[in-house]
């Protein structure tokens, strides 16, 4: 039986013959953000938010246009997207209890093990404590979700107490870092608090998009009225909590425009890889008053993804096949030039070809309502399961007649083969990927 050692020995082996130090290889910046959902982007809807720096990033790179996370939770998307394995896999299934256990790597860890300085800058979100974890040569957290305005910060293992807006400090400290990091090839992860709620924007945003029209996203349908587990946790009226979740995402556009600018005054804009990329995505009153993240519904599991690279992201580009959070890590080995294992559960994301016709979708119950659920999600279907709960009834949509996901097909005989086709397919995922239920 594979053994988490046995795995952390061969990745690592792997990559050890890979070669030394190649000074042309990329500069290579993740930055995450908390909740984003994916159609809040100036160049997606422009009638919904503005954006203009995450509208130049992917006007001078690509936009992944249908991009998911394998499960909407964000410690367990964080570890995904840190480790390019399903959550059954790392085991970090919950919020804030769990951490990678230490034979389970990181991107930070490999590339280190190929020449790369590496920094974690913000908000780690696994288990409750803000010190620093394996592979990162420099370190800036704090604890579980942090604030939005005062914070104590762990700086490579010194407190500070921080009073600036986190979203400004942060990006100060990644600016900082760039500027003071050498010849050496790094990796950054800057990882924002924000938008996570309650969402409290800078004070300079607080009158932000006043003028512009609060989209609603309550839809009618058949869904609504079977899901028993719907949260609702109102905090004033959807339009207020709209307008802050938006007023707030502007420091992250407008800090973004920052960096960009540090890195251009460096002279190194076009040789640093830029990924933009949210935890999971966010339901903002979606199927009769759901908020929150969790379930397999499309605003909670496709995310904003944003690469700029002039070497190899062509600008103004638009990709559609799906990627996943899972795709991060091979994405990063491809672009450092260093050989991906077969290990790994993802794939690098400038493979040429048609890409993937479906995927695992997985969801472990923790706090709230929203049961645990697998799924599977095909170009056209989704299939949601409740292995846990046998008396939720199952949920086919069929997102290219019914894309807001308001018409459950599961029950329709017209339907009986997609279904059964379906339920097959969600178990060759769960073959390929060594499904195994965690205990948590």
């Amino acid at each position: 039986m594979r053994t988490w050692f046995v795995l952390f020995l061969a990745l690592l082996g792997v990559l050890s013959g890979c070669g030394g130090k190649d000074d042309d290889r990329p500069n290579i910046i993740v930055i995450i953000t908390d909740d984003h959902r994916h159609d809040f982007l100036g160049s997606v809807s422009p009638e919904t938010v503005q954006t203009p720096h995450l509208d130049r990033l992917a006007a001078e790179g690509i936009r992944y246009s249908n991009a998911f996370v394998t499960t909407s939770l964000c410690s367990p998307a964080r570890a995904t997207y840190l480790t390019g394995v399903h959550a059954h896999t790392h085991q970090v299934v919950v919020n804030e209890d769990m951490d990678l256990r230490p034979a389970t790597p990181t991107i930070a860890q490999l590339l280190q093990k190929e020449g790369y300085k590496t920094a974690f800058i913000g908000k780690w979100h696994m288990a409750r404590r803000s010190t620093a974890r394996p592979g990162f040569d420099h370190w800036v957290s704090f604890h579980g979700q942090g604030e939005y305005f005062t914070n104590t910060l762990n700086v490579n293992g010194q407190w500070e107490l921080c009073k600036n807006y986190i979203t400004d400090e942060l990006t100060d400290r990644a600016i900082s870092y760039v500027k003071t990091s050498g010849d050496q090839p790094f990796l950054m992860f800057l990882s924002h608090k924000a938008v996570h709620e309650p969402f409290e924007p800078a004070k300079r945003d607080t009158a932000r998009f006043a003028g512009l029209t609060v989209p609603q996203f309550d839809h009618s349908g058949g869904t609504r009225d079977k899901a028993p587990w719907k949260e609702n946790r109102q905090q004033g009226s959807g339009g207020q909590r709209i307008q802050r979740y938006r007023q707030t995402l502007s420091s992250v556009d407008d800090n973004l425009g920052r960096l960009m600018a540090s890195l251009q005054e460096q002279g190194i804009l076009d040789d640093t890889v830029i990924i933009y990329a949210g935890d999971n995505g966010y339901m903002l009153g979606e199927h009769g008053g759901l908020w929150d993240k969790r379930a397999a519904f499309e605003p909670s599991i496709r995310v904003p993804l944003i690469m700029r690279y002039p070497a190899r992201a062509k600008a103004g580009g638009v990709q559609q096949n799906m990627v996943l959070n899972l795709d991060l890590v091979p994405t990063l080995l491809d672009l450092a030039g260093a050989e991906v294992s077969p290990l790994l559960q993802g794939r690098s994301w400038l493979e040429e070809g048609p890409g993937r016709d479906s995927f695992l979708y997985e969801y472990f119950a923790s706090e709230g309502k929203v049961p645990t659920c697998l799924a599977v999600r095909t170009r056209r279907w989704k299939l949601v399961t409740f292995p846990q709960n046998p008396e939720f009834e199952a949920e086919l949509f069929d997102l290219q007649a019914d894309p807001e996901e308001t018409t459950n097909l599961a029950g329709d005989p017209l339907y009986a083969e997609t279904l059964d086709r379906l339920h097959t397919e969600l178990e060759q995922r769960k073959k390929d990927t060594h499904f195994s239920w965690p205990k948590y």
